[in-house]
């Protein structure tokens, strides 16, 4: 017998924290202390604040079936053969993962909006705004940036808690992530004050 949870009143929030494919494959390189990558740092210290200040935190995931069925036309380019399910390589990055009140969202293709319920999970929240976090900047962040922007959400990309396949291409994909709104690239100090706030400036 299901529990009767229609008192239950769901979450709504205008900000939504998205960590997009922080997982081993696509892990920046180690600091040069040997410590974690400066964006893993910057995107653990968002989520701290998210969750501190009540702001919904949705973890994307890519995945590919052992069998490549749903893998389609991901290798045709430079990158290899990537996040299959069970190898070491599809799992978070150690301290990252969402908390059973937050949500996964498994992607088969670069937009995490692509084939997916992420749109019906924000429309839940009551969301206008993704704030987006995580690699790469270039491909999965850029394609979900440009999905969000064609669903009519604003997005802000933080732009040193996202890592991209190299330097210019990082920086390439934030010139045109700009490009589609004008606020769209922001530090990671900003994205913790819009958390703190929990709504974007009226303008």
């Amino acid at each position: 017998m299901i529990e009767n949870t229609s008192d239950v009143t769901p979450v709504t929030a205008d900000l939504v924290l998205i960590c997009i494919d922080v997982q081993q494959d696509f892990a920046p390189a180690r600091g040069v202390d040997g410590g974690a990558a400066p964006q893993i740092t910057a995107l653990r210290a968002l989520i701290d604040t998210a969750r501190e200040y009540r702001v919904p935190v949705v973890f994307i995931r890519e995945l590919h079936h052992p069998t490549h069925t749903d893998l389609g036309r991901e290798v045709d380019g430079v990158e290899d053969l990537h996040t299959v399910e069970g190898t070491p390589g599809a799992d978070y990055v150690p301290g990252f993962g969402p908390l059973p009140t937050e949500y996964e969202v498994r992607k088969r293709r670069y937009s995490a909006f692509f084939g997916t319920d992420l749109d019906i999970i924000l429309r839940g929240y009551q969301a206008r705004t993704l704030i987006l976090t995580g690699g790469l900047t270039d491909v999965c962040v850029h394609y979900t940036a440009v999905d969000a922007h064609q669903h009519d959400y604003h997005f802000r990309v933080v732009e040193d808690a996202v890592y991209g396949s190299s330097v210019p291409a990082h920086a390439a994909a934030l010139e045109a992530m700009a490009y589609l709104q004008r606020d769209g690239v922001i530090s990671a100090g900003e994205a913790a004050d819009l958390l703190m706030k929990g709504e974007l400036p009226t303008r």
